[in-house]
C-alpha cells in the first residue's frame, strides 16, 4: 500500500497527516477551518483516498497559514506515497457537473510543478472562509507534491458549488493519475525512465 505520514510544525501551524492512496475514501478531518474541512472531506470520498489530517493553527488571524499549509503538507504526502511511481498511469482528467456549476480538472504527475487555476468566484467569502485561500491551496499542493495541474471553470455562479466542484473534479483527476496500470505495474511511465 502507497501511505505516507507527514507532520509539519511552524511557528503559524501544527499538522499530522496520513494518506492511504489506495484508500476507499475515509477520512477524519479536523483542520481548524469548517469549509476547508469540507473539501477535504469530500475530496478524500471523491479520490477513493483515505485521509486523516489535524491542524492547530493561528487561525486567530485568518484561515491563510492554516490553508496553505494543509496543501503543502497534503502534496509532500503524495509525493512521499507515490514512490518511484512504477506502474502509476501519471494523468487523469475529469469534467465534473455540480448543479449551475462545471470544473475541468487536468494533472500530470511529471515531477514538475506548474499550477493554472482558472476559476471565477463572485464572493470574497463562503462562510468565514476566504475564497482566494483556493488558489493558495492548489499552489501549496502543485509545489510540493511537484505536478502540473490545470482547473477551468467552464459555468458556475455560486461560489460554494464553484470550490467544491473544483475539489471533487481534482479529486477525481487524482485518483486517475496515481492509479496503478497492472499491465504495466513495473514500468515508469516516461522516455527518461524516472518522473
Amino acid at each position: 500500500m502507497r501511505i505516507a505520514e507527514i507532520n509539519r510544525k511552524t511557528a503559524e501551524t501544527d499538522i499530522s497527516l496520513t494518506l492511504n492512496l489506495d484508500g476507499s475514501g475515509k477520512s477524519e478531518i479536523d483542520s481548524g477551518c469548517g469549509f476547508l474541512d469540507h473539501m477535504l472531506i469530500l475530496f478524500a470520498k471523491h479520490g477513493r483516498f483515505d485521509l486523516n489530517l489535524s491542524c492547530k493553527g493561528d487561525t486567530y488571524v485568518d484561515d491563510h497559514h492554516t490553508t496553505e499549509d494543509i496543501g503543502i503538507a497534503l502534496g509532500q504526502a503524495f509525493k512521499t506515497a507515490m514512490g518511484d511511481k512504477k506502474g502509476m498511469t501519471r494523468y487523469g482528467s475529469t469534467i465534473l457537473p455540480m448543479d449551475e456549476t462545471l470544473i475541468l480538472s487536468a494533472v500530470d504527475f511529471s515531477g514538475r510543478s506548474f499550477l493554472h487555476c482558472g476559476l471565477d468566484i463572485p464572493t470574497e467569502k463562503v462562510g468565514s472562509f476566504d475564497t482566494e485561500l483556493v488558489e493558495e491551496f492548489w499552489l501549496g499542493f502543485v509545489r510540493n507534491a511537484e505536478c502540473n495541474l490545470h482547473i477551468r471553470q467552464l459555468d458556475g455562479k455560486n461560489s460554494h458549488h464553484i470550490i467544491e466542484g473544483t475539489f471533487k473534479s481534482v479529486a477525481r483527476s487524482m485518483k486517475d493519475a496515481v492509479k496503478i496500470d497492472a499491465d504495466f505495474a513495473d514500468d515508469i511511465l516516461s522516455t527518461k525512465g524516472v518522473l
